[in-house]
């Protein structure tokens, strides 16, 4: 063998040593009968490996996956769980009636109350979400907004508008917009097109560096996902001649173009969007939400399907080599509110499972 080709040989070692869940098992196969399949797998096992409290926003984002699985799979005995999981909790959301992270698991609520017509699935939202309608957020001494935190947009929206459109009443959708405008007012960036993640990021008041190695602002992919994730679950219930409809779609198509630019060549995203160098592996919780809202977004019509299908393509086949023979969804980031927790092939998060789980809901519509 000559020196260039050992050289090239060992190069090439070094890349997939380093390039994080890419090169952790062979490509997966784009057909339905693999996608069903995976999905089951991930759902039994993160199942069968509970993490925090079944009402917390970690699970709120677990259960939309796990939901869209049956939706998918027609599982039984995914249905089951979720109905006993709500059966078990009295059907009620997590302790703050305040918090959007609290009534994210309603969503599931809702969601299995349509099949299930028992009132008892949802008086227990309504009434949380009437307290969150008659009441200042309480922090004392400040004005807060409801939704002050980008990753809200995932957990609180589609609640809200699940539940304006099951009841009928559209006080629920009004609501929406108005909490949704001040969240985007106060936290996107309308020249990079993608959501700080809080305020902190937004004015520097803490003396901590808000920029990246390379000098770019942090946008952290995981919040963004739950951004786009939750435009999504948005736009798929609000009717088409809904007044403040063009809105959500505007933004989830300049978020969706951003996004698609961002993708690194193992078809993930970092966890830091602008500053993928610094963090070199790929992202799987952020990145299931990307692959899903794309999919959602060419399979409804408001993306074109030539310029984002690879996109998709690439993210699922990225996805894919994160899942372990197990089920268990690897490569996620620990719970936090930026990109510099570390992860590896072993780092798991029921969130990340849900994003993934999501996606496939998606994915398998694109390519029957």
């Amino acid at each position: 063998m000559s020196i260039k080709n050992l050289l090239y040989l060992s190069g090439l070692a070094i890349i997939i040593l380093f390039s994080g869940c890419s090169a952790s098992k062979q490509v997966a196969e784009l057909n339905p009968d693999f996608i069903k399949s995976q999905m089951n797998k991930v759902a039994d096992w993160q199942l069968a490996h509970p993490l925090h409290n079944q009402r917390d926003w970690t699970n709120g984002a677990f259960y939309a996956g796990l939901y869209a699985t049956w939706q998918t799979t027609g599982n039984p005995a995914i249905y089951r769980s979720m109905v006993n999981m709500g059966d078990s909790v009295g059907w009620q959301p997590y302790n703050r009636w305040y918090h959007a992270d609290d009534i994210a698991i309603c969503q599931t609520y809702i969601d299995l109350f349509r099949n299930e017509k028992r009132p008892e699935i949802l008086v227990p939202t309504m009434d949380t979400v009437a307290k969150l309608f008659e009441n200042p957020y309480p922090v004392r001494g400040i004005e807060v907004i409801k939704w002050w935190w980008c990753d809200a947009l995932f957990m609180g929206p589609p609640t809200l508008v699940k539940l304006g459109i099951t009841t009928g009443n559209r006080a629920y959708l009004t609501k929406n917009d108005e909490y949704f405008r001040e969240c985007y007012d106060l936290l996107y960036n309308k020249t990079e097109h993608l959501f700080a993640r809080d305020l902190g990021y937004v004015i520097k008041n803490d003396g901590n560096d808000r920029y990246e190695a390379n000098g770019k602002k942090i946008f952290w992919s995981r919040g963004n996902g739950w951004v786009l994730g939750g435009l999504a679950r948005v736009l798929n219930e609000l009717p088409k001649n809904y007044t403040n409809r063009p809105f959500y779609e505007n933004l989830f198509k300049e978020m969706s173009a951003r996004i698609a630019g961002l993708q690194q060549p193992d078809g993930l995203w970092r966890a830091s969007l602008l500053d993928p160098d610094s963090y070199p592996g790929g992202e799987v919780s952020g990145s299931g939400f990307y692959c899903y809202a794309i999919a959602w977004g060419i399979n409804n019509g408001l993306l074109s399907k030539k310029t984002y299908l690879p996109v998709v393509e690439k993210a699922w086949t990225g996805l894919n080599r994160c899942v372990h023979e197990s089920g268990m969804v690897g490569w996620v980031q620990p719970i936090g509110a930026d990109p510099r927790k570390n992860f590896t092939a072993d780092s798991y998060e029921v969130y990340g499972a849900g994003a993934y789980l999501l996606a496939g809901s998606e994915v398998i519509k694109l390519i029957k």
